[in-house]
């Protein structure tokens, strides 16, 4: 079938497959016992060559070649050097040796094993091409902040306001609105730490001014103190109810500094009040306020409002970054902090206490002010930037040269308290110097925070009020006095220690001040002094009392004759009228204008308001008198 070639090609096959296998053992034990044998011979050197160490020879340099292959090795004594080279003849599979079994050819020299040797390399680190940042805190690198523990709890005087409390004000709340006819379909609770705002979503059809003009009726239902009517709630559309609780619950100052909040902003000055009727911990950048006004009645929290300022600051602020100038004409209330004259406090050059008590002092240090600001604004234009931040940004980069006058500039925080009585004393030679810093303070990082507890238009001028945005109010005497300081006449009805209106925008925020006593002020302090500090405290730039006398003495010499005649005119008579000196002494409109330009030059009256009559800045005609012996 398969016919003679397929026949021969399958014998072919299985003569020839056949002794294939004995073919492949016959090839892997050659090869075996090539490598068998040249193993050996290798040992057998090595041994050779251990043998003639230990009787003093040296190893010579071995090179062997086959004659029907070629290899060669070599071997030192200091080391192994060897090369093999294996050939093969009569097709023995690439190994070849003596009888056409297996040579192997190779040399090997074994000496004695070296010591142990390491390579250390050293590199400085690299900055990848950039300068390393400068860091204003180097000087005090081991300052630490002082710890929540010097702090109290005051556990025993924090209280929840009761169930039967809040039914008992829904109710009351419910019967009043009913019998004025005004129906409403919610009221929501919020307690907070002194008062508790009801919410109330009034029917369909009622109107807000139906129930605005019920806050009398409602306050004398509750029998309520502090009660405060909101119509409508910023953003909602509800109308509220603020009534004080039966028992007021303290905030201490421990608990806002340990929250979350304070701990993790990011704000350039952080400064904590306290916390919001929703128990909200109320906080502020006093970089972007960018000043603060503080005003009340004596004894209801305005020195704790301070204190909790201040506590703030030292609780977040390394001393490079920040200095303070405090003025307490009172003498009592910052004279804790004179211990930090080496680590927070700024001063005049050769100044007697890091606290400024003397009025005198006071009008040197404001104008020393005013001199640091306009340097520091002359440093801006030279670097190219707007504001502090930026140009503190290009000073820690060292993009800015310190032999060309650069300097790392901190913030200035100005804390001054009763502020009534540093105008009354000085009048415009505070108001003069304040008004500027007020007014371009912002950009140079020095920001003021004043105090008073006469909140009267010959205190608060116009021009204060223009420049401090952000006010507190604490609870004052009169309707007056509160528009006075906040444009509306609510703060008269605060429940007092601590309650306080924040108005640092549109809208008005009733907060419960933070609380820290004395003896945890006392604490902190000493934890700061107690530390490394500077050598002396952070000087402000000299002012020249020579400069004022020359300047006050020429402005003397120019004043009109009738100067303090129309001075006592007007303060008796209430207002500043340019027409009235005119019909009183019969002067020409030009001289009277000049006066009256003399006497606002001099602090007596305010600036023109138009076609109103001036405002008077001194109140009495025994401190006019006392101001004109000193002009």
């Amino acid at each position: 079938m398969l016919g003679t070639v397929g026949t021969g090609l399958l014998l072919f096959f299985v003569l020839t497959a056949f002794p294939l296998p004995f073919i492949v053992h016959r090839i892997r034990t050659s090869r075996r016992k090539a490598r068998e044998a040249a193993a050996e011979a290798v040992s057998g050197t090595a041994m050779d060559s251990n043998s003639s160490d230990k009787g003093g020879v040296k190893n010579p340099v071995l090179e062997v070649a086959m004659a029907d292959g070629s290899g060669t090795g070599s071997a030192d004594a200091t080391g192994i050097v060897g090369t093999a080279g294996v050939s093969g003849a009569a097709g023995t599979a690439g190994v070849s040796g003596a009888a056409g079994a297996a040579g192997v050819v190779g040399t090997a020299g074994v000496a004695d094993p070296l010591p142990g040797f390491e390579i250390e390399l050293s590199e400085e680190e690299s900055t990848d091409g950039k300068m390393l940042f400068y860091d204003p805190r180097q000087d005090l690198p081991r300052y630490k902040k002082p710890p929540l523990e010097l702090l109290e709890y005051y556990k025993d005087q924090i209280t929840e306001v009761p169930q039967e409390e809040l039914e008992r004000n829904n109710k009351k709340i419910v019967e009043c609105l009913r019998t004025f006819d005004i129906q409403i379909e919610k009221i929501v609770a919020t307690p907070g730490p002194t008062v508790t705002l009801y919410k109330i979503v009034l029917s369909p059809g009622i109107r807000i001014s139906q129930f605005t003009r019920l806050e009398d009726d409602i306050m004398l239902s509750l029998a309520a103190r502090g009660m405060r009517v909101i119509a409508p709630i910023p953003g909602t559309n509800m109308v509220g109810i603020e009534v004080a609780n039966d028992k007021p619950s303290l905030v201490p100052i421990r608990s806002v500094l340990d929250s979350k909040k304070f701990k993790e902003s990011r704000e350039d000055l952080p400064i904590v009040l306290g916390k919001s009727i929703s128990n909200e911990i109320v906080m502020l950048d006093l970089a972007r306020l960018p000043h603060l006004l503080v005003a009340g009645a004596t004894g209801q929290g305005k020195s704790v409002a301070l204190n909790a300022i201040l506590a703030s600051l030292l609780y977040k602020m390394h001393p490079a970054y920040l200095k303070l100038v405090l003025v307490d004409p009172k003498r009592v209330e910052l004279n804790l902090y004179s211990k930090l004259d080496k680590h927070f406090l700024a001063q005049l050059p050769e100044a007697d206490s890091p606290i400024i008590i003397d009025t005198k002092k006071v009008v040197y240090t404001l104008n020393s002010l005013c001199i640091e600001m306009d340097e520091r604004l002359e440093l801006y234009n030279k670097a190219g930037v707007r504001n502090i931040k930026e140009y503190n940004k290009k000073f820690r980069d060292r993009v800015l040269n310190p032999n060309k006058g650069h300097r790392f500039m901190p913030f200035i925080v100005v804390i001054i308290d009763e502020f009534a009585d540093l105008i009354m004393t000085a009048g415009r030679d505070v108001e003069g110097p304040l008004t500027r810093l007020a007014q371009m303070g912002r950009a140079t990082g020095i920001h003021l925070v004043i105090a008073t507890q006469r909140p009267t238009t010959n205190i608060i001028t116009g021009t204060i009020k223009a420049n401090f945005p952000a006010r507190i109010a604490f609870r004052v005497a009169s309707k007056i006095d509160s528009r006075t300081i906040i444009d509306v006449s609510e703060a008269n009805q605060l429940v007092g220690r601590g309650d306080m209106l924040l108005s640092a925008g549109t809208d008005l925020l009733r907060v419960q001040c933070a609380f820290i006593d004395t003896p945890e002020v006392e604490r902190m302090v000493e934890f700061i002094a107690n530390q490394q500090g500077y050598p002396g405290p952070f000087e402000l730039p000299e002012y020249a009392e020579s400069d004022r006398k020359e300047s006050s003495f020429g402005a003397a010499e120019q004043r009109d004759e009738l100067f303090e005649e129309a001075a006592r005119l007007l303060v008796q008579n209430g207002e500043g009228s340019t027409s009235m000196l005119q019909r009183r002494f019969r002067l020409g409109y030009n001289r009277a204008g000049r006066i009256m330009d003399q006497l606002e030059e001099a602090g007596i009256v305010g600036p023109p308001k138009g076609s109103s009559p001036r405002e008077l800045l001194v109140s009495s005609p025994e401190i006019l008198e006392d101001m004109l012996k000193t002009l």
